[in-house]
C-alpha cells in the first residue's frame, strides 16, 4: 500500500508543527504493510520535514502561487497525481480540502467557524467573508470524506452537531515537542520582593484576549503583587490596536508588560524555563498545542474554561473566564497564594501532557489511514 499527504494547505504554525511532528515521528511503515509515503507541500514546508527513505516529497509551481491556483492544482491535478503515484489513500491535513480522490481520510484542525459566537468577534468585511467560505468547504470535506480525524472529544462534538453525523472518525491528538519537556528551572516566589513572571505565547487574535489578561496582571499589581507578564506572538489589525490601547493605559510607562512580535519556536522552552506562570487565555480551540507544551514544561497553569481546554488540563491548573479579567486576577492570585495547589497541579499537568506523544499519534494516524483504505476497498467489491 501506499499512502499519500496532501499538506499542500499546511501553512500556518500549528498546522505546519502537525505534519512535521507527525513525519518526524514515525519510525518505520513496514509494520502497517506500507510501501511508501508521497508527500505534496510546498517548498517552504517540504524545507522542515526530515529525509527518510519511504519518503517522496512533492511539490508543484502552482503551490507556490495564489489561493486560486493553489485551489486549482488540489481539485483538478492533485487526484491524478495520485493515481500516477499508485495512493491508495490520501490523507488530507486540511478541512479546507477540495481534493475529490476516494478513499480519504480528512483531518479538523480549525474549530473557529464551528464554535458558537466566535466567528461574530470578526466584523463584517474580509475576515468574516473569509470565514464563513471555509465553514462551507470544511463541512463539504468533512462529509464526503472516508473518515475524519478529529484532535479531541470536544472538536468531534461541536463540529457534528454542524455537519450531522460523521460514521467513521477517530480522535487522535497532537504530540508535543520533547524540548518542552519539563524545562522549569526554579522554584516560584523564594522570597517576597521577588517578581512572578507570567507568559501567554499566542498569536493576537480576537478570540485570544490578550487585552484581558494585561488588565488582570494590572489589577494584581494595584493590589501590591510584583507580577509581570511577556506576551509571546504577533498580530495585526483591530486585535493589535486593542492589545496596543490596554497596554498603553495599564501600564503606560512599559513597567510591567513586554511584548515579543515573533520568537522562533525552539527559543520558547528556554522563556517558559524562566517563568513562573503559564496563561493561556484562548476562547476557542480544536488542540491547544500551546497549552499542552505549557504542561510539558512543568509551569503552574492558569487557563481559559472555553473549549477543550477544560478536556486537555484537566485538573492539572486554575481555569478563568477569558472574558473577565477578575476572573483571570483571581485565577492567578491562586496559584501564587497557594504552594500545596502549585506542586499539585504543576504534577498533575505534567504527567497528563505525558499522553500527547508524536509517537502514538503517528502511529494512530497511519493505522487509521490503513483501516480506513481497506474498509473502503471492502465495500467496492
Amino acid at each position: 500500500m501506499k499512502i499519500g499527504i496532501d499538506a499542500s494547505r499546511n501553512r500556518s504554525g500549528g498546522a505546519i508543527a502537525h505534519i512535521v511532528g507527525l513525519i518526524e515521528a514515525i519510525s518505520a511503515i513496514d509494520k502497517f504493510d506500507v510501501q511508501e509515503i508521497h508527500l505534496w507541500a510546498h517548498c517552504k514546508l517540504l524545507d522542515k520535514i526530515p529525509d527518510k527513505p519511504w519518503l517522496i516529497k512533492h511539490n508543484h509551481y502552482y503551490l507556490e502561487k495564489n489561493i486560486f491556483l493553489q485551489a486549482f492544482w488540489q481539485r483538478f491535478i492533485l487526484k491524478k497525481e495520485l493515481k500516477i503515484n499508485q495512493c491508495s489513500v490520501v490523507f488530507n491535513s486540511s478541512a479546507s480540502s477540495i481534493c475529490n480522490f476516494q478513499p480519504s481520510v480528512t483531518l479538523s484542525q480549525d474549530m473557529l467557524p464551528f464554535e458558537p459566537g466566535e466567528m461574530q468577534r470578526y466584523k463584517y468585511g474580509l475576515g468574516r467573508l473569509r470565514l464563513s467560505i471555509l465553514k462551507i468547504v470544511y463541512i463539504n470535506a468533512l462529509k464526503s470524506a472516508s473518515a475524519v480525524i478529529f484532535l479531541t472529544n470536544y472538536a468531534a462534538s461541536m463540529i457534528q452537531k454542524v455537519t450531522g453525523p460523521i460514521k467513521n472518525y477517530k480522535v487522535i491528538p497532537h504530540g508535543v515537542n520533547d524540548s518542552f519537556r519539563n524545562v522549569s528551572e526554579h522554584e516560584m516566589l523564594k522570597n517576597d520582593s521577588s517578581e512572578i513572571e507570567c507568559i501567554y505565547v499566542s498569536g493576537i487574535a480576537p478570540y485570544k484576549h490578550q487585552w484581558h489578561v494585561v488588565r488582570a496582571v494590572k489589577l494584581l499589581r494595584d493590589e501590591g503583587i510584583n507580577v509581570s507578564l511577556s506576551l509571546i506572538g504577533g498580530g495585526t489589525g483591530e486585535s493589535l490596536n486593542r492589545l496596543n490601547q490596554e497596554i498603553q493605559l495599564s501600564d503606560p510607562e512599559n513597567i510591567f508588560v513586554k511584548k515579543y512580535p515573533f520568537i522562533p519556536i525552539n527559543e520558547i522552552p528556554k522563556l517558559l524555563s524562566k517563568s513562573d506562570i503559564f496563561i493561556f487565555a484562548s476562547s476557542c480551540e480544536n488542540m491547544p498545542i500551546t497549552l499542552i507544551e505549557g504542561m510539558a514544561s512543568g509551569v503552574p497553569i492558569a487557563c481559559s474554561d472555553r473549549g477543550p481546554m477544560p478536556e486537555v488540563l484537566q485538573d492539572g491548573g486554575t481555569f478563568f473566564d477569558p472574558e473577565s479579567p477578575e476572573s483571570i486576577k483571581q485565577a492567578i492570585y491562586k496559584i501564587i497564594e497557594d504552594p500545596i495547589l502549585r506542586k499539585s497541579t504543576v504534577d498533575r499537568s505534567l504527567n497528563l501532557s505525558l499522553e500527547y506523544q508524536w509517537s502514538k499519534c503517528a502511529d494512530d494516524t497511519i493505522s487509521f489511514l490503513v483501516e480506513t483504505c481497506i474498509k473502503e476497498l471492502k465495500q467496492t467489491h
